[in-house]
């Protein structure tokens, strides 16, 4: 009897797994394994967001498996120490696995791949399956990347997205003693408004989406108080949605909203290309400015504590705090703040970042801010975002601002965005502090650095 085991990473899932169907296919018996692994946590990668939402995602796909005669088999400490004892304990001849664009997943799949021959096993990876296009599916003429967007998107959408596998009906497994799952309840310190997650979870938002939402995207997408996102980048990151398949579905909607939505997946396959390519890039600037970064303490916990005296920056970093989440307008706008008028290191703000968003991912996360501190793909990179232009163009009527900043409800309209010029006033908001520096001169200093 031939046995497989299939080590799920980032694709919590059984809807358009094409790493468990090609196992199943394979092999008369598999062992679906996901491993705690110790790796994750000492490598930084762990927050308790994510390993809330990481609950709920590995009880919802242990249900699944239930329902179609299976089970989850789950370990912890050494991914590899972990797989290469379930092989063995199963007699299983082959492990399959996801790839993955980190330094860290290139690592552990030599590790584990070394391992496995010394016992006379085999490891097959297959392409990434978080994203919906492979990272190296599409590359320029004599590179190995695309290092600008509007090219690579062009390519992207030739290529067109890979046929999308059923859910199996049956899983046939092979017996292997489990540790318990760990539920949500026992991750402490997590966000009190984080989402729930699972593919279950993940598939209900996806049919609101495309049925009430995605029409109206192109339009709305940047009303922060609207909130007309997806709200799906949790599930992408975990892999319990399949970015392949909700391409196929959005274009299948065919609306300019949704094509307007389908761009956003292609610059998240984008980053994954480009983090393939360049793992440094994680930590390293993709191109370098030449940055000496300030650091003051008082500015950037400032930042962090959503106190900065800039009503739309303090909104955004008090919903991140919150809800584990940002909307996209928001993370651009906070990382302009403090990379560009606090001229701050954009790797404090990538690392709070991953501290707290449930769909933190070192691809996104990390390219992301880049961009917005000039130091990756942006064409433009002294651009900066203004907070009260931003603020009366993105949340005109300050609904975003007065829900997350609850001092400011009381502000009319008018001077929602720039409170300061009530302060001598009786109408000036109680608890509310001035802006921590002056945007004109911040801009100034910013561009006199770039220029040095």
């Amino acid at each position: 009897m031939t046995v497989s085991v299939v080590l799920f990473t980032s694709d919590l899932r059984l809807h358009d797994n094409p790493v468990l169907v090609a196992a199943l296919r394979e092999s008369a018996r598999i062992v679906p394994l996901f491993v705690y692994d110790d790796g994750v946590r000492t490598a930084g990668f762990d927050a308790p967001n994510r390993r809330a939402f990481l609950a709920d995602c590995l009880a919802d796909l242990a249900a699944g498996l239930r329902a179609r005669g299976g089970h989850l088999v789950l370990r912890a400490g050494d991914v590899v120490e972990q797989v290469c004892a379930v092989a063995a304990a199963a007699g299983a001849g082959r492990v399959h696995v996801a790839a993955g664009v980190t330094h860290y997943a290139a690592r552990r799949e030599a590790r584990l791949r070394a391992a496995l021959e010394r016992a006379g096993r085999t490891l097959t990876v297959h392409d990434a399956v978080v994203t919906a296009l492979a990272p190296g599916a599409v590359t320029p003429a004599g590179g190995d990347h695309y290092a600008v967007f509007t090219p690579y998107l062009k390519r992207w959408s030739q290529a067109g997205v890979r046929d999308l596998v059923a859910a199996p009906r049956t899983v046939r497994v092979a017996e292997v003693a489990s540790d318990p799952l760990r539920p949500r309840t026992a991750n402490g310190g997590h966000s009190p408004g984080l989402a729930e997650g699972g593919e279950t979870a993940g598939r209900r938002q996806l049919r609101k989406w495309l049925s009430t939402g995605v029409a109206g995207y192109e339009d709305g997408h940047d009303d922060l108080a609207g909130d007309a996102t997806s709200r799906l980048s949790p599930f992408l990151h975990f892999g319990a949605l399949s970015a392949a398949e909700v391409v196929h579905l959005a274009r299948r909607e065919g609306s300019p909203g949704a094509l307007a939505f389908v761009r956003q997946l292609a610059w998240r396959d984008f980053h994954h290309q480009v983090l393939a390519a360049r793992p440094d890039a994680a930590h390293e600037d993709y191109r370098a400015r030449g940055d000496r970064w300030r650091t003051d303490e008082r500015e950037i916990a400032a930042w962090r504590e959503g106190r900065t005296g800039y009503p739309l920056v303090d909104a955004a970093m008090r919903q991140l705090a919150h809800e584990g989440w940002m909307h996209n307008r928001g993370r651009m706008l906070v990382a302009s703040f403090l990379t560009k008028t606090l001229h701050v290191d954009w790797r404090v703000g990538a690392r709070h970042f991953l501290d707290l968003l449930v769909d933190g991912d070192i691809a996104n996360n990390q390219l992301n801010w880049q961009w917005a501190a000039g130091t990756g793909t942006d064409t433009r990179p002294n651009r900066v975002l203004n907070p009260v232009v931003q603020g009366k163009r993105f949340d005109p009527h300050g609904a975003y601002v007065r829900h997350w900043v609850p001092e400011l409800a009381g502000v009319e309209g008018r001077f929602i965005h720039e409170p300061w010029k009530l302060q001598d006033t009786d109408r000036a908001p109680t608890g509310y502090p001035l802006p921590i520096v002056d945007l004109a001169e911040a801009r100034t200093r910013f561009e006199q650095a770039r220029t040095m």
